[in-house]
């Protein structure tokens, strides 16, 4: 352990050490992206046939950027931490484990998915260019960033400590406050019961939501004059991510009502604000998203759920699949075809479609809805619908903004919300994952001690310690720039990337820690790897992702 005297010194270097590196790897992403734009331009501009047809190198390419990001706001993280005099040793064992593993997968194969690694030759680079750019303090991290010893040292640390994360988060007071109120929230009325709500397939109890109304998680960001708290993003994060370590089904209530939100804040008119944003925040309507249809899926642009104006309301007909809690839901923000002549994404519109709650007996108890439910392995406890309209109402007066065809753009406005939000839900999962694996390996006693004792049951617990801190500052980095008013959806989709993956490693890892036990339902660990599962796939799949994250390096936007 060092000393008082060497730590400055320490900490200076890795400061050093982590700066250099990050610039390094940015001049070898400058190398990729040349060689990847060879492939996919033609005439001066990005080709859609090429692009796709070279998905290989461009999903790289948004993997590798996303890697390159994820180092630099380890090493900012790192940064913020030495100059505050808050970088201990857990942080710094954090930072380098992190460094060590990123830098060495970005030189030599990152993991896209199980079977899929892109290593820097599938973009165009050669062993010549990539060991150019691999300067002394990128094989000192490879050397000597993510080893045993200090996965060891980790672990010892972090059997012996008692706070909510492993490391501090660079986070100021409120926001750490709000951290230690959602937790106790948690552990107090959540945890205990999720195992249950989920293996009924329950509904997470009204009770829980008021409660949830009460601590203002529906109002995080609405603004005060609407009856909201007025935060930033970032407490957004800290909220689902707390929640989510609980039961994902909670963290993710607060989703609906952020997306609801945002569409109002960013295109409603001004009595729709006053009217819908006070009972949003108070928790007094609960909304829900009714966007995807059944042969649809990412691709919203081509929905055919159709609204026609007749005098003052819109009737609506068609059908809509993967409805998150729609059954208790008072307001569906519902993407619908106002104009069939026109085929793509400027027929559409978005409706605030007012609807009576149900129940499991009447679960749509309005004329012209039916639906009926999608049995899924987790993601529990709001319940999946698929919803059929044929003639539902809609008052004309709740066209969002009061303008046809805008849907589609109104939409794309939130999508940035939304990513990060779904990545803080990552990184709780994760969390609850690392913490169930922690807690068994050390209290499961095999051939006369903990399981923990052996090398590579702690270095998984280890390894996603450090890969759930680098997926928060990632995350906490797009909520900042989403917080400034700049654009972020390449943030937002790198942050939403990585946390999905490391959510569902960590959740495979704590099961292959509880061995036969994980695979048990009686074990909670067993329900977190069903909850990881879906987040690769919802609120855009890693694929999707990865798509627009290349698109958006390439076409010269970023």
């Amino acid at each position: 352990m060092p000393t008082a005297a060497s730590r400055p010194v320490a900490e200076h270097e890795l400061v050093e050490l982590a700066s250099g590196a990050s610039a390094a790897l940015d001049a070898l992403l400058g190398d990729a992206m040349a060689k990847v734009r060879e492939r996919v331009v033609a005439e001066g501009r990005v080709a859609g046939d090429l692009f796709d047809r070279e998905q290989r190198a461009t999903h790289g390419l948004a993997w590798f950027a996303t890697y390159v990001e994820a180092v630099r706001q380890l090493a900012a993280y790192g940064a913020r931490m030495a100059a505050d005099g808050t970088l201990g040793e857990v942080e710094e064992l954090l930072i380098r484990i992190g460094l060590g593993e990123y830098v060495a997968q970005i030189v030599g194969g990152i993991p896209m998915s199980q079977g899929e690694v892109v290593r820097p030759s599938d973009l165009g680079l050669s062993p010549s260019q990539v060991a150019a750019r691999a300067s002394p303090v990128v094989e000192a991290l490879i050397a000597d960033g993510n080893t045993a010893e200090r996965r060891a040292r980790l672990i010892e640390l972090m059997r012996t400590s008692h706070g909510a994360t492993a490391g501090a988060c660079g986070l100021d007071q409120t926001l750490e406050s709000i951290r230690e109120e959602m937790r106790k929230f948690a552990d107090s009325e959540v945890i205990g019961h999720a195992q249950g709500w989920h293996r009924t397939n329950s509904y997470i109890p009204l009770e829980i939501i008021a409660q949830m109304s009460e601590l203002g998680v529906f109002g995080l960001t609405i603004p005060e004059q609407f009856g909201g708290m007025g935060l930033g993003k970032e407490s957004m994060c800290v909220v689902s991510e707390e929640l989510s370590r609980g039961y994902i089904g909670v963290g993710s209530l607060g989703t609906r009502s952020e997306i609801a939100a945002e569409l109002i804040l960013g295109s409603g008119s001004d009595a729709q604000k006053e009217k819908w944003l006070p009972k949003i925040a108070s928790g007094e309507v609960l909304p829900t998203a009714v966007f995807t249809e059944p042969n649809t899926g990412s691709d919203l642009a081509s929905i055919k759920t159709r609204a026609v104006r007749e005098g003052d309301v819109y009737k609506i007909y068609g059908n809509k699949t993967w409805i998150t809690h729609p059954v208790r839901a008072d307001l569906m923000t519902l993407l619908v075809r106002t104009n069939p002549a026109e085929t793509g994404h400027r027929g559409l519109s978005m409706l605030l479609a007012e609807k009576p709650r149900g129940d499991d007996k009447n679960p749509f108890p309005a004329q012209g809805m039916s639906g009926t439910e999608i049995e899924v392995l987790g993601y529990r406890g709001m319940k999946e619908y698929e919803i059929a309209f044929d003639g539902f109402e809609v008052k004309a007066e709740n066209l969002l903004g009061g303008a046809e065809g805008l849907g589609f753009k109104q939409l794309m406005q939130t999508f940035e919300s939304a990513r990060i939000q779904t990545a803080a839900r990552a990184i709780g999962v994760a969390q609850a994952a690392m913490e169930q694996a922690l807690d068994y390996a050390q209290n499961r006693i095999q051939f006369g001690g903990p399981i923990i004792d052996f090398p590579r049951v702690a270095d998984k617990i280890a390894m996603m310690a450090a890969e759930i801190m680098i997926a928060r500052q990632l995350t906490y980095h797009a909520a900042r720039e989403k917080d400034s008013g700049r654009r972020c959806d390449l943030e937002a989709g790198m942050a939403k990337l990585l946390a999905a993956r490391v959510a569902w490693a960590a959740a495979d890892n704590a099961v292959q820690v509880h061995g036969g036990n994980g695979f048990a339902l009686e074990f909670p660990v067993s329900r977190i790897l069903c909850d990881a599962r879906i987040l690769n796939i919802f609120e855009g799949a890693a694929e999707i992702q990865a798509q627009v994250i290349a698109r958006r390096l390439l076409d010269g936007t970023n």
